[in-house]
């Protein structure tokens, strides 16, 4: 138990910061990224829905763990130094906004076009129509997916290690070389990850009650 509470829960807690720091930008931003993205495909000029689609089917398609070698590796070949934090940040958002925007753009293809014609008989301008009724009802349909892919990314996150970063992940992998000692340090590690996990699993649930659709599955009446 001493074991735990003076090497394993210390060092975890170092890890627990950085993974939270790598985690709430990266899902903060890469929301951003996929909404505009998921309305761009949708509802953009042909030149770019077809820059958002190829943008999604390029890291959706590719592995991130290969996205973040690129970054850290391969871009120094082109003169770009990115450091392991930025290069895991940036990883992370792409990777993420490319999912998100799959989930965003599903949710406003499921918006009935009567609604946008409805608009635009009532004098509403495109940009008007897409702001202010078809965005709030697809980000609400879309709330579920977004949220999902949130939790995958804090599972995405103890790849950072692997390019430098050191995170929860990268902690417990040190500590583990240095102690031999595998089973309790990551089935500390394990707990750490379960319990943000929960965490974040319990906030979007509420969020998804707070938003529900009325009317919808799953809506408080």
């Amino acid at each position: 138990m001493s074991f735990i509470v003076d090497r394993v829960i210390p060092a975890l807690n170092d890890g627990l910061i950085m993974s939270l720091a790598l985690i709430v930008p990266s899902s903060t931003i890469g929301f951003v990224l996929g909404v505009c993205t998921g309305v761009a495909r949708v509802f953009g000029p042909r030149w770019l829905r077809s820059l958002g689609n190829a943008f999604t089917t390029l890291f959706r398609g590719v592995p991130l763990v290969v996205q973040l070698m690129i970054l850290y590796f391969g871009l120094p070949n082109l003169g770009i130094y990115l450091e392991p934090y930025a290069a895991s940040v940036i990883g992370f958002i792409l990777c993420t906004g490319a999912y998100q925007s799959e989930y965003v753009r599903g949710a406003l293809l499921s918006i009935k076009q009567g609604q946008i014609k409805a608009a635009s008989a009532l004098g509403f301008t495109r940009l008007q129509t897409i702001l202010w009724i078809v965005a709030p009802q697809a980000a609400r349909r879309a709330l579920p997916g977004c949220g999902n892919e949130i939790i995958y990314l804090i599972k995405y996150s103890s790849l950072a290690y692997v390019i430098s970063c050191i995170e929860l992940t990268g902690e417990a992998k040190i500590l583990v070389s240095r102690t031999f000692r595998p089973t309790e340090v990551y089935l500390a590690a394990g707990v750490y990850y379960l319990v943000m996990v929960s965490a974040a699993t319990w906030i979007l649930h509420k969020l998804e009650e707070r938003f529900a659709v009325p009317g919808f599955c799953g809506a408080k009446k």
